[in-house]
C-alpha cells in the first residue's frame, strides 16, 4: 500500500511528456511538454531544426559563431548588463548548436519564468549585432582554435571527418578554422539568424513546474517576433567510396589513431536497436568490449579504445579511436582491422549478448534522471518521426533479441570493414 501511495503521489507531480501544438502565423508548431512539480523550476528550449553546422556551406563555423553572438546579450544593454539582469533574477538564457539544430534555452524559477520569457523575447528582437560583440567572439574563438592545434584528438577527429565526407559540409570542423572565423562578418551572422531562427523550423520543449496553458500566450508572442522563413528537409550525406589513410606529422609523444567507415542505416531503420547492441559489444561498452579486451587487456597497446555507430538524419557512419605508443602504431592499426573483421565474420557470443542486455536495461533509469534528459529523449523521438515511447519499446526489443538474429544483422554490415584512418604521429 505504501508503494502504491508513493506511485500515486509521484504521478501527480510528474507526468510523461506529451506533444501539443501552438497555431500561429499559419503554422502548427509542435510543443513537447512535461510537467514536474517536485521543484519550483521551469525550462524551455526553442529548437530550430536544419539550422546547425550542417548549414555552414559558405563559411565553416558560422552557426557556432552565430550562437556565440546570441550569447552576448542585447544591443541596448550589451553583454555584461544583460548577463547581470538575468543573474539578479536567477535566469539562464543560452544559445548553442549541434550538427542539425540551433537551440535557445531559457530557464529559472517558476515565479520568474514569465520574466525569463520576456528577456528571451527582448533578445530575439534586439540581438547584440555590433562590431564590438563580433570582435570579442572572434577573439575568443580564434584563441580556442589556436589551442586546439595541439589537441591531437581534435586534430585527428577533424581529419577523419574530412576523409569520410570529403567535398561536403560535414568535412569541415563545426567550430570552423582560424581562417574561416576571421572571414565571418556581421552581415554573415545576420543572414544566418534571419534564415535559420525562423518559426517554420521551430520545435519547442517545455518542462518543469509550469502548465503549458499558463504560458501559451507569452510563447505565441515570442514566436510572432520571428520571421516565418522556410523549412527544408535535412540533406543526407553519405561516406565517400574512396578509402584513405591520412598521416599528420606533429611533435607528439604518442600516436593518435582515428578510424571510420560507412554504416548503411537510417534513423527510420527498424533494426537500429540491433546496431545499438552490436556496437556496444564491439567498442562502445568500455571495459569488456571487444576493442578494449583485444587492444588493451591482451596486447597492452592502448589505455582505452572505442568504436561506435553514428546515425542521424544527415549522416550514418561507423567510427572509433585510440592512442598508442609511437612504436606500436602499425600493430594497433592492424589489430583494429582484425578485431572488426572477426566481429563481422563470427558475430558475438551468448555471454556477450546477455551482459549487454543486462547493462542496457539496468542502466536505463540513469538516462532519464533529469528533466533535460527526458525532454531531449522525447524531442529525438518526435524529430526522427517515431511515436512517443519509442525508446521504451526499443528496450523491449533488446530484451527479446535472439543471438542468431543479432549475428545475422552483424554479418549484413560488411561495409564497416572498409575503414579509413586519420593518424597523428611524430
Amino acid at each position: 500500500m505504501k508503494i502504491l501511495f508513493t506511485l500515486l503521489i509521484l504521478g501527480q507531480i510528474m507526468m510523461a511528456a506529451t506533444i501539443e501544438y501552438i497555431e500561429t502565423n499559419g503554422l502548427k508548431i509542435p510543443v513537447i511538454f512535461e510537467s514536474d512539480r517536485r521543484l519550483p523550476l521551469a525550462t524551455m528550449q526553442f529548437i530550430f531544426t536544419n539550422s546547425g553546422s550542417i548549414t555552414d556551406t559558405t563559411k565553416a563555423g558560422l552557426a557556432k559563431m552565430s550562437a556565440r553572438i546570441m550569447n552576448e546579450g542585447t544591443k541596448k544593454l550589451g553583454s555584461s548588463a544583460f548577463a547581470e539582469a538575468l543573474e539578479s533574477k536567477a535566469i539562464h538564457i543560452s544559445s548553442s548548436t549541434g550538427t542539425e539544430t540551433f537551440v535557445m534555452e531559457v530557464g529559472g524559477l517558476k515565479e520568474t519564468f514569465d520574466v525569463a520569457l520576456n528577456y528571451l523575447e527582448t533578445l530575439l528582437k534586439d540581438p547584440n549585432f555590433t562590431p564590438e560583440a563580433l570582435e570579442k567572439v572572434k577573439t575568443t574563438t580564434i584563441g580556442s582554435l589556436s589551442r586546439k592545434e595541439n589537441d591531437f584528438d581534435y586534430v585527428a577527429s577533424n581529419e577523419l571527418k574530412s576523409i569520410l565526407f570529403n567535398g561536403s559540409v560535414l568535412a569541415n570542423p563545426s567550430s570552423g578554422t582560424i581562417e574561416s572565423v576571421k572571414s565571418i562578418n556581421l552581415e554573415d551572422i545576420q543572414k544566418f539568424i534571419k534564415s535559420n531562427i525562423v518559426s517554420s523550423k521551430l520545435i519547442i520543449a517545455i518542462g518543469g513546474d509550469v502548465e503549458i496553458k499558463d504560458v501559451k500566450e507569452k510563447i505565441i508572442k515570442i514566436i510572432q517576433t520571428l520571421p516565418k522563413g522556410k523549412s527544408l528537409d535535412v540533406q543526407n550525406y553519405r561516406v565517400v567510396d574512396k578509402r584513405e589513410d591520412s598521416i599528420l606529422k606533429k611533435e607528439t609523444q604518442q600516436a593518435y589513431l582515428y578510424f571510420g567507415a560507412p554504416f548503411n542505416m537510417s534513423v527510420e531503420d527498424k533494426d537500429y536497436y540491433k546496431a545499438r547492441v552490436a556496437t556496444f559489444i564491439l567498442g562502445a561498452g568500455g571495459f569488456g568490449s571487444r576493442m578494449m579486451e583485444e587492444i588493451r587487456v591482451k596486447r597492452g597497446l592502448a589505455y582505452s579504445a572505442y568504436a561506435r555507430a553514428n546515425v542521424s538524419k544527415s549522416s550514418s557512419y561507423f567510427n572509433g579511436y585510440l592512442q598508442t605508443k609511437l612504436e606500436s602504431l602499425e600493430e594497433a592499426k592492424k589489430t583494429v582491422k582484425e578485431v572488426v573483421a572477426e566481429f563481422v565474420k563470427n558475430g558475438v557470443t551468448k555471454e556477450e549478448l546477455a551482459h549487454t542486455k543486462k547493462f542496457l536495461l539496468g542502466s536505463e533509469p540513469l538516462r532519464v534522471e533529469t528533466m533535460s534528459q527526458r525532454l531531449n529523449r522525447t524531442f529525438m523521438e518526435f524529430y526522427k518521426g517515431q511515436k512517443l515511447g519509442h525508446s521504451a519499446r526499443e528496450l523491449k526489443k533488446i530484451e527479446n533479441l535472439k543471438l542468431k538474429d543479432l549475428n545475422a544483422f552483424i554479418k549484413e554490415h560488411k561495409e564497416i570493414l572498409d575503414m579509413s584512418f586519420a593518424i597523428v604521429t611524430k
